[in-house]
């Protein structure tokens, strides 16, 4: 997990989630894209999954505020 901004404010604040198999990225979620996106057939049978299940989706957007800026 990460968190990366630009600005001193804060405002442009994105949380970036990694999932991570053999060193290279299969699935990711982006805070700008607001869902999962998968890199690997794997990865993105994943991200269907996880992008059709509004509590999981709610979960990672919030991550902005509560990972990120606290």
């Amino acid at each position: 997990n990460k968190c990366i901004h630009s600005s001193r404010d804060f405002s442009d604040m994105v949380y970036i989630d990694n999932y991570i198999f053999n060193k290279d990225v299969f699935i990711q979620f982006n805070s700008t894209v607001g869902e999962y996106v998968g890199y690997t057939e794997h990865g993105v049978f994943n991200a269907r999954n996880y992008n059709n299940d509004p509590n999981i989706l709610q979960s990672e957007r919030a991550q902005v505020e509560r990972y990120c800026k606290h």
